[in-house]
């Protein structure tokens, strides 16, 4: 029965580090294929840090299954992997949007679903009015009838 587990054990461990070696790999082909300095931070980052952790993974389960136990070494490497390795791939990135002499523009406005930059809701609701008088009055040139000027509108 141990040896089934055994087995089992060593073969998924066998499939984390296959894993974790690929997506290393893929990785650091990212790091030098890829273009631009944003995609090339962007790669290594992602892939990389799943690799890594995929191999810490492999590692943690052959030292508990093969007697030693569960260190806390191979825990600690993965949380602060999975802590730092973002932040400074952020910094970084921040880092180079500052030095650059033509900085994207500020997404700090929300794209409309029909392809028009909006401010606020209140632009969108003033839009609607305006339609819906512009349709109010077509309506009434359609069927012939004037606009009340009694009431001075």
């Amino acid at each position: 029965m141990t040896a089934t587990i055994t087995m089992i054990a060593n073969a998924a461990t066998v499939f984390l580090l296959v894993a974790g070696c690929f997506f290393v790999l893929l990785g650091s082909l990212a790091l030098v294929k890829l273009s631009s300095f944003f995609h090339r931070v962007h790669g290594p980052t992602k892939a990389s840090t799943l690799g890594v952790g995929c191999i810490l993974l492999a590692s943690i389960l052959y030292h508990a299954t093969h007697g030693v136990g569960l260190q806390p070494r191979e825990l600690l490497i993965t949380v602060f992997l999975f802590l730092t390795a973002p932040v400074a791939a952020h910094m970084m990135s921040r880092a180079a949007l500052s030095l650059m002499d033509n900085r994207p523009k500020d997404p700090s406005t929300t794209p409309d679903p029909e392809g028009h930059i909006r401010d606020d809701a209140d632009e969108r609701a003033d839009q609607r009015e305006r339609e819906r008088r512009e349709d109010a009055e077509e309506a009434r040139r359609k069927t012939g009838t004037a606009p009340d000027t009694s009431t001075g509108q």
